[in-house]
């Protein structure tokens, strides 16, 4: 998992010191992430098969607060897409600061067994489990929204087969990631990498959509620790910063 740029907050002041053998660009804390993803894509299903190797499938991501923040699904392995998404294999949606690889705490994917299926047929399947996925994960939200940028057509709902669901951020990293205020800063990083993009180069209004649903995401959290502090708000006093009496 790629860390971000500048890192924020408690993430800069305690990271943890590299491990020196390993190479230069994992550092500890992505290297047990990266564990992590690779036990959830070792997972047997029930005929036995690891779930990373199959090939279609959908994935949701969520946040350290349980909500979902990308949906998506494959036709390249459930495996790979997920580790193109979550490690140095960029991909669009992260690039383009769609996706925060630094977000995502949880993955969930429902790996579809199609083989023999014709290319319309699988078609058809990834676009109803993709869709499905998308309006369950909504609906059990509280923002009741996901951050891709491209709006997953509407198609026919169906019955999903069994899912996989696990954390990919081990503890004690999952705890210090989890403070609040870290999320705000990190995600406050992200909307001002996401406006910058926008600035830079000639973008669609999905891409606006999810740097509105960003912001969002900030203004919800930072209301929530706002509303924490139950102490009222200091009152001006007659002076200001630089010792000057205020006009009259």
């Amino acid at each position: 998992m790629p860390e971000p740029k500048k890192p924020v907050g408690a993430e800069a002041k305690g990271a943890a010191p590299a491990d020196k053998t390993a190479p230069p660009d994992v550092v500890p804390d992505t290297e047990a992430i990266r564990k992590e993803i690779e036990t959830l894509l070792a997972t047997k299903d029930e005929q036995g098969r690891r779930i990373g190797s199959i090939q279609h499938g959908v994935y949701a991501f969520y946040d350290y607060f349980g909500e979902p923040i990308y949906v998506g699904r494959t036709k390249e392995s459930v495996g790979t897409r997920t580790r193109r998404h979550l490690t140095n294999q960029r991909t669009d949606a992260v690039a383009m600061s769609v996706l925060d690889p630094m977000e995502v705490a949880e993955v969930e994917v429902w790996p579809l067994d199609l083989k023999g299926k014709s290319k319309e047929e699988i078609e058809q399947m990834l676009s109803s489990a993709e869709y499905t996925v998308k309006q369950k994960v909504i609906a059990e939200s509280k923002l009741k929204f996901v951050l891709n940028e491209k709006d997953i057509p509407t198609a026919k709902e169906i019955k999903l087969p069994r899912s996989y669901r696990r954390r990919i951020v081990p503890s004690p990293i999952y705890e210090t990631r989890k403070n609040p205020d870290i999320r705000i800063a990190q995600r406050a990083s992200t909307i001002a990498d996401l406006a910058k993009i926008i600035v830079e180069r000639k973008v669609k209004k999905g891409l606006r959509r999810t740097l509105h649903l960003q912001a969002v995401r900030l203004q919800t959290l930072a209301k929530e620790r706002l509303d924490q502090i139950a102490e009222p708000i200091e009152v001006e006093g007659g002076d200001d910063e630089t010792g000057d009496e205020h006009d009259s």
